[in-house]
């Protein structure tokens, strides 16, 4: 497992403004750029296309897995779209896992379906099921690992070796971990997606995405693809990222020692019955994440996020969500605060239930992404919320319904 050095996180890809030697890049808000002549630019000619500021976190995030320049997007949603359309066309096929992100679940079953390419969701945790599904059509398998939010892991090398042998591209979305504690590309993949949005700028003011690869021919493909959809990040949003991309590998430390020991904790509390996190020794696949995750220091570290289910089901996890104080309930992950989301009712919210339920995510399923606070207030909170939550009398007066949601959608809960 290559280490990843803080001090990339840092400095690589960076560079001295030219112009005011301005120790921070500057945010170049301007939509054109002053031509010398007919045919001949500083570089930027449009921003639809290409920015100063935008460019420079692309080479910081290429630098960090020692791959050419990233794409960066306005939206992890919009890379993903971008990769699909720079690999797929109609009559192509993709291997997705089954669990994944509910909007890349979508985007293949209502989006990519529409332009006639096909999809298979798998059980990615078994690699003999992703060499079943690839067929002659087959050009992309797309994995996530962990996998949101079941933290179901995939074995990222044994993966690579069949689709290298299939002639497929790999693409792994290793948004959870980022390369602080996940390599892919070492490990055999050829694309990395990531929503930036999360833990690489890590502080809920910024929305982006990127694409990395170190096949610079493919790397150009989405960048074209990237031109002619107009979903280039914004400079101000790249700015912003680029600032948390330098503290990421403290922050993702701090959140795998918090998680680690909420992740025990959980699994020592009666009410509690479940906790999903590769971190515990009771994890299925706990040995794989000592050898594909990467060690800080001493110690293997699995990142910040971890999912749970208390006793009592649905209803009795709807009230832990409402009861919370310290953690928030957001449908977001990866920032300095901890927060937890009802997957169901927010971000898997349009799986079909039946997909939903195979893969382990229940209607009473919390996801926490763990922030960098003392971990003893975490616990705190999460005890008293917990606590409340089988609290008869307390519960009665906290009777919650979570499942609905703005657009009129029947609750999940209702036939709890």
């Amino acid at each position: 497992m290559s280490s990843f050095s803080s001090t990339i996180a840092v400095h690589g890809g960076r560079s001295c403004d030219p112009v005011h030697g301005s120790l921070v890049t500057p945010i170049v808000q301007s939509t054109t750029y002053v031509q010398d002549q007919v045919g001949i630019n500083k570089g930027h000619a449009y921003s639809r296309v290409s920015n100063p500021t935008v460019t420079e976190l692309e080479r910081r995030l290429g630098a960090i897995e020692n791959a050419a320049p990233a794409v960066c997007f306005g939206t992890g949603l919009a890379a993903e779209t971008a990769l699909f359309l720079a690999t797929l066309r109609a009559g192509d096929h993709v291997v997705c896992g089954d669990a994944i992100y509910g909007g890349t679940v979508r985007l293949v079953r209502q989006l990519l379906s529409e332009l006639g390419i096909s999809g298979t969701f798998v059980d990615t945790s078994d690699p003999a099921n992703v060499a079943r599904a690839i067929t002659p059509r087959t050009r992309l398998v797309f994995i996530e690992t962990p996998a949101n939010p079941t933290l179901k892991l995939t074995d990222i090398a044994a993966v690579a070796r069949i689709t290298n042998n299939a002639g497929v591209l790999l693409a792994v979305d290793n948004t959870f971990l980022t390369p602080v504690l996940q390599r892919p590309l070492d490990l055999g993949a050829d694309i990395t997606v990531y929503s930036t949005t999360k833990h690489i700028e890590g502080h809920s003011t910024a929305i982006g995405g990127s694409v990395v690869s170190r096949d610079e021919q493919l790397v150009e493909r989405v960048r074209f693809i990237r031109k002619c959809t107009g979903s280039i990040q914004a400079a101000f949003q790249a700015f912003l990222t680029g600032r948390g991309l330098s503290t990421l590998p403290l922050r993702l430390e701090r959140h795998s020692q918090n998680a680690q020991r909420i992740a025990e904790w959980l699994a020592s509390n009666p009410l509690v019955s479940a906790v999903n996190y590769p971190g515990l020794s009771t994890h299925p696949q706990h040995d794989l994440a000592l050898r594909q995750h990467a060690k800080v220091g001493e110690r293997v570290l699995h990142g910040g996020i971890l999912s749970f289910e208390v006793v009592g089901g649905a209803q009795a996890g709807a009230r832990v969500l409402n009861n919370a104080r310290l953690c928030s309930l957001v449908e977001h992950l990866g920032s300095v605060e901890t927060l937890l989301t009802h997957p169901v009712s927010m971000t898997h919210a349009d799986v079909p239930r039946e997909q939903r339920l195979a893969v382990g995510i229940t209607d009473g399923l919390i996801r926490v992404s763990v922030g960098i606070e003392d971990a003893d207030d975490i616990i705190e909170d999460l005890d008293r919320a917990i606590t409340l939550a089988h609290n008869e009398e307390g519960a009665a007066d906290l009777e919650a319904d979570v499942c609905a949601s703005a657009d009129g959608r029947a609750s999940c809960l209702a036939n709890v």
